[in-house]
């Protein structure tokens, strides 16, 4: 992939002021309050060491969750946090460009770290405009004249066009991270130089980016096969003409999904038997697991694809060149119906092909089992990197190229 936006080696950041974007959205414990899982921390540490240790004077903008939800909270816990993984001190303020905000970057040194507040209590954060719109906010107006470049590591956000994302590009000379750069060049060229069989194994509860990404690869002949899991599954199995049982007909309806069922129709119309379904399901019986072939699925949830499934699956994956994954194949929070997820994830651990797991949940599953090392890359951002095997592009990425121009 040629890179087409600047890097952090682009720019003399010594005894400069840095804006860093990074994306710590993480799991909290709804009793206690407290981060659950520090992965996120861990990948942008090495951004902001490298900066802090080139002289930079490092301010942090991020963010942790959105307003309505019991996990959004304040970023003080993550900067503590992030001072026990860099072993430097984190500087943490409780404002994003309040005049104690402003004065603690006025006040800080050279190599020193400061985290701004979560950026998502500022309300425009929300909206989603042009990054020259969002270049005449508030957020960019106040902190734009205080940094001298804006560094965008925040990969998982880079769908969308938020001001802390997109605004400060339009002003300030602006680079890409080295989450982000790592992560764009990984997930391009393994697009641009897919080795053949290609499977696609997409599932997960958010079918619309998964059929769209469906439809791309079969069309512009990356996907050799399509194994669909999850409720992209139900919707697939459905437009195939078989009966899933009303209650699954109506989960779909009530998720705003009913659509995806004629588009699915028109892709197995187009592509065949590349479109592939399970060929049994599980659905849970008294609080047990029970597997049952799919033309005889009952009018009960379906909670996960069946044993036949995961084989004939696994069978497709072990002969794949290339495997690019998204999306966990049923309800693999609940043990009973963690097994299509885990023994998939296993499958691609095992192969010998390229292999690319999305970000969210399968990502998590796939630490939670331990076989992160096993796979070519785990991709920190589940929306940003289904975008890009979409062939959307991603709005703050365009940013970031437009700023080098």
């Amino acid at each position: 992939m040629s890179v087409n936006f600047n890097t952090i080696d682009d720019f003399d950041i010594e005894d400069k002021t840095v804006l860093v974007r990074i994306d710590v959205n993480s799991p909290v414990d709804p009793s206690s309050g407290l981060i659950l899982d520090d992965t996120r921390l861990k990948l942008h540490a090495h951004t902001i060491k490298e900066l802090s240790k080139k002289g930079a004077r490092v301010v942090i903008l991020a963010h942790q969750s959105r307003p309505g939800k019991k996990d959004f909270t304040t970023l003080s816990q993550h900067a503590e946090a992030l001072s026990d993984i860099l072993n430097l001190r984190v500087k943490y303020v409780d404002s994003i460009f309040s005049e104690s905000a402003k004065e603690a970057i006025r006040n800080l040194k050279s190599h020193e770290i400061l985290l701004l507040e979560n950026v998502r209590f500022f309300s425009e954060e929300s909206l989603s405009r042009t990054p020259l719109e969002q270049s005449k906010t508030i957020l960019v107006r106040e902190l734009s004249p205080l940094i001298d470049y804006f560094v965008n590591d925040a990969f998982a956000a880079a769908h969308r066009s938020q001001a802390s994302l997109v605004g400060f590009t339009v002003n300030t000379p602006s680079a890409a991270g080295r989450v982000m750069e790592k992560e764009l060049t990984v997930i391009q060229d393994a697009l641009d130089n897919v080795q053949h069989p290609c499977v696609f194994l997409l599932g997960g509860m958010k079918p619309d980016d998964s059929i769209d990404v469906m439809e791309h690869v079969l069309s512009n002949g990356t996907a050799d096969s399509i194994l669909t899991t999850g409720i992209v599954a139900n919707i697939v199995l459905w437009a195939a003409g078989i009966d899933i049982g009303q209650v699954n007909r109506d989960f779909i309806a009530s998720r705003g999904y009913e659509d995806m069922v004629a588009k699915s129709k028109e892709l197995i119309e187009r592509f065949g038997d590349k479109v592939k379904y399970p060929i049994d399901i599980a659905v849970d019986r008294d609080g047990e697991r029970v597997d049952i072939d799919f033309e005889e699925i009952p009018n009960e949830s379906i909670f996960d694809i069946g044993v036949k499934t995961i084989n004939y699956y696994a069978n497709e994956i072990r002969n794949a060149k290339t495997i690019f994954a998204n999306g966990p194949a049923g309800v693999f929070e609940d043990p009973n119906f963690a097994m299509g997820t885990e023994d998939l994830i296993n499958a691609i651990a095992r192969s010998e092909g390229f292999s690319l797991i999305g970000g969210g949940h399968i990502a998590a599953a796939t630490a939670g089992l331990g076989c992160e090392d096993q796979m070519s890359h785990v991709s920190s951002g589940g929306g940003a990197c289904i975008s890009m095997l979409a062939g959307k592009e991603l709005a703050a990425v365009e940013a970031l190229k437009k700023s080098k121009d």
